[in-house]
């Protein structure tokens, strides 16, 4: 009996062997790296502060209740609106360009494509910084309009929510374009031209085949820019001055300024919720198979 059940242990061995010895890395570090801190991030959200920074193990929905305040619902408000405008900006400059592109041999497309990317070539903190420099009241776009005659006086450009947009679209454009392209390019030509054959002009048929046709891709893109863009802090921290408040900074001031760690993980499950509701979305839209393409 022992060696029968031994046996069958060693034959579910060489068979799974190749499956653990491929999967198993990779589920270890989903484990330890991203199961485990979720969880601690959800049990620590009922939690509180306590008077030395630390966390108080008892259970409590202050932290939650805490998010209602107007204080915080305006931040969470601002955020959400520049998000939004952030992805409708990036949609309506990306799909132009992505149909270009997708128009294009594919020869030519993959350097345009490559184009697209070069901007990620250099560190993103030293393409904020040189808005900075752009933007300031001795720089080059002030020197320029006071030199023709555009303005009076030195525009107040620096340390606003248009500056953050600047610096969301310049980092979130390429996200817009590669679904986008993605889903275009797979488009079938026939129908397009089995529309014109039928009577349809180019707009009716822009608005009932191309659209519907390419809606993954645009999913797609208000997926990887919305999400991104809602929770990005390194922006409105390099280009705000501290003026502009998003969720993703006050995240971040919760952890290691204020050090209100269950009132910051609250405030990261409910990003998390944002994140599981677009792609809840997505899926009903799209298969996430259209976004590993991309990549």
């Amino acid at each position: 009996m022992e060696d029968t059940i031994k046996t069958k242990r060693m034959s579910w061995g060489r068979r799974n062997a190749p499956a653990i010895a491929t999967a198993g890395p990779v589920s270890f570090w989903m484990i330890v790296f991203v199961l485990l801190p979720m969880i601690y991030v959800v049990v620590i959200s009922f939690m509180s502060r306590n008077v030395y920074g630390g966390i108080d193990f008892t259970f409590t929905l202050a932290n939650y209740k805490e998010m209602m305040e107007p204080l915080y619902l305006k931040v969470i408000w601002k955020s959400f609106k520049l998000a939004v405008l952030t992805t409708v900006i990036c949609l309506l400059l990306g799909y132009p360009l992505a149909y270009y592109i997708a128009g294009k041999p594919s020869a030519t497309a993959a350097k345009l494509i490559m184009l697209v990317m070069i901007p990620y070539w250099t560190n993103s903190l030293v393409r904020l910084y040189s808005y900075n420099l752009l933007g300031a009241t001795n720089g080059p776009i002030n020197n320029f309009l006071l030199k023709i005659g555009a303005i009076e006086a030195p525009l107040d450009l620096l340390y606003s929510d248009g500056i953050v947009i600047v610096g969301l679209l310049t980092a979130m454009l390429p996200f817009s374009v590669l679904p986008l392209y993605t889903s275009i390019e797979k488009l079938d030509k026939s129908l397009l031209e089995a529309s014109k054959d039928l009577g349809a002009n180019a707009f009716t048929t822009f608005r009932k085949v191309t659209i519907p046709l390419t809606m993954p891709g645009i999913v797609g893109c208000i997926l990887l820019v919305f999400i991104p863009s809602l929770g990005m802090y390194y922006v409105p921290e390099a280009l705000g001055g501290g003026k502009v408040m998003l969720i993703g900074s006050l995240i971040r001031n919760q952890f290691l300024v204020t050090k209100n760690w269950p009132f910051g993980a609250s405030l990261a499950i409910l990003m998390i919720l944002m994140t599981l509701i677009m792609m809840w979305i997505y899926t009903r839209v799209a298969s996430l198979d259209d976004l590993e393409e991309v990549f």
